[in-house]
């Protein structure tokens, strides 16, 4: 006979569970980002550090960079959008690399640990969970009136989350291919 307790405490429990918020819709909204970056972080794991600034192809992003830009993405969103002002001094010292080069690749961000990244990373979500945690809904759903777009702070978090996914991605795939050649495993007997 299987204890009933015992077999509760062996299924996975899969349901979103609010964060910290004024409001719990905006606590519900802000999983998925949360959710995102763990994944994110499962992947950087197993990461061999020595892989950050390998570029897939000339002129491709390293797993640093894009890294990098997730991050600077994150605050840009954040600061500019959400909050409607300018970098503070701190976020521009967190941000010491322009996001782009004068032709529009992705600024290539070498020579910074896994460490770092991680840093900043972390650094980057709990400004923007402090600053969500702290909206009313009415202001979450308010749109911002910019020159080029409307956009509110719930739309915000939809394409961060869509942002960083993508990316984790594009991370997975330099992992895979760099496991694959630069990295064979044994064949076993």
């Amino acid at each position: 006979m299987v204890d009933s307790t015992t077999a509760e405490t062996a299924v996975e429990q899969l349901r979103l569970e609010p964060l910290p918020a004024l409001d719990p819709a905006i606590g519900r909204a802000l999983w998925p980002l949360v959710g995102a970056r763990g994944r994110l972080k499962e992947v950087l794991a197993a990461l061999d550090a020595t892989m950050l600034d390998w570029e897939p192809y000339p002129g491709g992003n390293s797993m640093g960079t894009l890294l990098y830009h997730i991050a600077a993405i994150e605050l840009d969103w954040l600061y500019c959008e959400v909050l409607e002002q300018e970098f503070p001094p701190d976020v521009q010292a967190l941000l010491p690399y322009p996001v782009r080069d004068k032709t529009g690749r992705l600024f290539p961000v070498t020579a910074v640990s896994l460490t770092d990244h991680l840093q900043r990373l972390d650094t980057a979500r709990q400004m923007l969970l402090d600053v969500y945690a702290s909206l009313t809904l009415a202001d979450f759903r308010r749109a911002r009136q910019l020159p080029q777009y409307h956009v509110t702070p719930e739309w915000v978090l939809y394409h961060l989350t869509q942002h960083e996914t993508e990316h984790r991605g594009q991370i997975q795939e330099i992992c895979a291919f760099l496991s694959a050649t630069h990295f064979p495993k044994a064949d076993s007997p």
